[in-house]
């Protein structure tokens, strides 16, 4: 961050002979509130953009198309220059980093201390809260102690609410947030609205342009930049009643207030399409992207997954969602949003920029040739709508030994590494815990977040008795056992899946060795379409795609799906993603943004990570992983999904102590869903994506719910998080935390 730049002293310099930062445009600023006054002052004179629900949009703009620059490589999305102080928005300008600060914001002295560690992280900017006058004010003197630091890191004020307030503040900070949902129309109510034609919803655009039109003045004539930041969560009660809970509302929501903007020919603002589930967010986006190809627009996208959470889980969501965005080249600004310190978002956000500059083909030669690599393909995904590719389970038949029906998951499957040291006598039960298996006398049970099957390179020798029993012990129970066809060759294993590449058993014609009981295929995305289509024919238990190290993974992987679905082939598909990655955190970014930007699409049926070069992480580590990226991206539920919020100045409790508490109590239940907020703003909103709400209302108290409904108020928040307990068994989605089996105990410490 630099330090004592012209930009922060000539701005400390005009703040300082403000003493109210609010008193008032100057001359200049009247005179050009009087030019202000040619443009559109109220709803009836505005140019809406027409109407997608009567199909207006298509015949006045055409069919929706394409929603990024170039489906065959990394290019990112053409977009117009905004301004926000010192720094830029937009794809001539590297992505901006930008995270939100917790502190309350009338607290200056603790703001400032914070954004300056935020700044010097390496920040591009900082979000603070502002609910009222007083928070307004504050802000004003938070800008001008920054500056006289020699901090000129542009700040964003976050409005909810507050159209008047956000007038006052736009006269201190660079950049201004509101969320179309509740600027206005606040209501947060989900009382069905009954609109018997177009005409009637377009009705209520009066008082939207009421609150908002004096806004849009003041950052014009300020060059204050905007953000347009509709929140699925928090949807306003008349745009759920037309559009619903989905996608083409946010959009819908967002395209009204950029209508506003534009007929006052302001253009300084950018759009985000927030969402706590990762598929909601990335279609939002996408359809946003769409929408404003067909309409000629050129606004940049801040990109973010809300209320991810913390720790891997967070980093994971957000790598989820953001990920996808940055591989379709969209995406100009980004937030990672934690249940932590504001502090610890850089290293993902940065991380997450990076990796998305890195796929870029127009400056990365090596991306470029990766990219141009891959044979060609049609893109046939439709982005306006999720729909999972589901493979065909295999079959147990009178013949099968074991039962091979269990080798895979519906809801997505996961494969583990194994060794054979993994195997031996001493190492057995610990294998069965790190792989997730209860036991029972020492014989392993699958559970529910038990590895489907495991993958190894090399099998422990036939005379090794105590490594075979371990392995027919797992079998017995429906573990697959995936081996190279070469190994059993070499070292046949009864019932275990034979693997192949496709070249190999095409020209085998499917032959398995002696013993095995399935063929599984290896592809890695040099093959022919040909080739491909040979799948069908060779009836393979599941498909490993391990992309070839000189493609491009992501286009690769397409053009697997899109001859899968040319021909018909409805075999399971297996991501096989090899890391060397030596830090956690980094390989929940790069399994979310790599295998995550595959899974949004619908397109894979499981996991299976490979450690290659030094072994940095546990069987369990990469096990647990695995079922987080399933979960993220809302395929296979193994624990409670928390929905969790990143704290703000709004937040009326301790978020990270609080939310620890709620995982400890309440983690154990798997198809659970608990969001934990801060304060009402995104409180009941959220809620849909919940089966049960933990909302700061009042200081020291909070409400609870159950879905969008409040069912208890004013709860103290020592006696909270048991009343939450309590709530969840009143329903009936509770089960008490089983306890360990003491012979598992017994038999690892053995």
């Amino acid at each position: 961050m630099a330090k004592i730049s012209l930009y922060a002293v000539a701005a400390a310099i005009a703040l300082a002979t403000n003493v109210d930062a609010f008193v008032g445009p100057s001359p200049a600023v009247k005179s050009s509130s009087l030019h202000m006054s040619a443009y559109p002052t109220s709803a009836e004179d505005i140019l809406w953009t027409p109407s997608w629900k009567t199909g207006e949009r298509d015949e006045v703009n055409g069919a929706l198309g394409k929603y990024c620059e170039d489906l065959y490589s990394v290019t990112r999305r053409k977009t117009r220059t905004v301004t926000c102080g010192p720094i830029k928005f937009g794809s001539d300008h590297p992505i901006v980093r930008q995270t939100m600060a917790t502190t309350d914001t009338a607290n200056v002295d603790a703001s400032i201390e914070q954004i300056i560690r935020c700044a010097d992280k390496g920040f591009d900017l900082v979000r603070i809260t502002v609910q009222g006058k007083r928070e307004a004010n504050a802000a004003a003197k938070i800008r001008e102690g920054l500056f006289k630091k020699g901090y000129d890191i542009p700040l964003c004020a976050d409005m909810h609410f507050q159209p008047v307030v956000a007038q006052l503040v736009a006269d201190a900070v660079e950049k201004i947030r509101i969320n179309p949902g509740n600027f206005a129309d606040g209501r947060k109510d989900f009382e069905e609205k009954v609109y018997e034609s177009e005409a009637d919803y377009v009705k209520e655009r009066e008082y939207l342009a009421e609150a908002f039109i004096p806004l849009v003045q003041k950052c014009k004539e300020l060059n204050r930049c905007m953000r347009i930041g509709t929140n699925h969560g928090s949807l306003s009660s008349r745009v759920l009643s037309y559009y619903g809970d989905t996608p083409r509302g946010m959009v819908e929501s967002a395209i009204e207030f950029a209508d506003i903007c534009r007929s006052q020919d302001y253009h300084n603002f950018v759009f985000s399409m927030k969402a706590s589930n990762p598929l909601v967010m990335v279609q939002s986006y996408r359809l946003l992207a769409s929408e404003m190809y067909r309409l000629d627009w050129d606004y940049p996208l801040h990109l973010g997954v809300t209320e991810a959470g913390e720790g891997e889980d967070g980093r994971m969501k957000s790598a989820v969602g953001i990920g996808t965005l940055l591989a379709d080249g969209l995406g100009d600004t980004v937030r990672v949003s934690l249940t932590e310190d504001p502090e610890f978002e850089y290293e993902p956000c940065n991380r997450l920029s990076e990796m998305s500059e890195a796929r870029l083909a127009a400056t990365n030669p090596d991306s470029a040739a990766r990219q141009a690599a891959v044979k060609k393909y049609v893109d046939t995904r439709d982005i306006t709508a999720y729909s999972r590719r589901t493979g065909v389970l295999p079959e147990k038949t009178e013949e099968d030994k074991v039962d091979v029906s269990l080798f895979l998951n519906p809801n997505g499957s996961v494969l583990s590494s194994v060794v054979p040291k993994m195997l031996s006598q001493d190492s057995a039960p610990y294998l069965y815990k790190e792989l997730g298996f209860k036991t029972a006398v020492g014989m392993p049970f699958k559970d529910i977040a038990t590895s489907d099957s495991i993958f190894m390179r090399t099998l422990p020798a036939v005379d090794d008795a105590n490594a075979r029993t371990a392995l027919r012990r797992m079998m017995e129970v429906g573990t697959g056992v995936i081996v190279p066809a070469e190994e059993l060759k070499k070292n046949p294993l009864e019932n275990a899946v034979a693997l192949m590449s496709l070249t190999e058993a095409a020209e085998a014609n499917g032959q398995l060795p002696d013993g095995a009981i399935r063929l599984a295929i290896e592809i890695d995305g040099t093959e022919d379409d040909d080739l491909i289509a040979k799948v069908k024919d060779l009836n393979p238990v599941m498909v490993l795609i391990g992309i070839d190290p000189s493609l491009s993974q992501l286009h690769a992987s397409r053009r697997v799906f899109e001859l899968f679905k040319a021909n018909d082939i409805d075999t399971p598909a297996i991501h096989h993603y090899k890391t060397d990655a030596a830090d956690s955190n980094n390989l929940a970014l790069e399994l979310g943004t790599k295998v995550g930007s595959l899974l949004t699409d619908g397109n894979g049926d499981g996991i299976l990570i490979e450690q290659v070069g030094e072994t940095n992480f546990s069987v369990d580590f990469l096990r647990n992983t695995a079922f987080s990226l399933l979960q993220g991206c809302r395929m296979r539920n193994t624990k409670t999904e928390f929905v969790s919020c990143p704290s703000c100045g709004r937040t009326l409790f301790d978020l990270q102590e609080t939310t620890a508490k709620i995982q400890d109590a309440t983690g154990h239940l798997p198809g659970v869903t608990v969001a934990v907020m801060g304060c009402i703003v995104n409180g009941p909103g959220e809620m849909a994506d919940a089966d049960f709400g933990y909302v700061g209302t009042l200081p020291g108290k909070v409400d609870l719910y159950y879905g969008k409904e409040v069912v208890r108020k004013s709860i103290p928040n020592d006696d909270a998080v048991d009343a939450l307990v309590e709530l969840i068994k009143s329903y009936d989605m509770w089960k008490d935390k089983e306890e360990v089996e003491e012979e598992v105990e017994e038999a690892v410490a053995a």
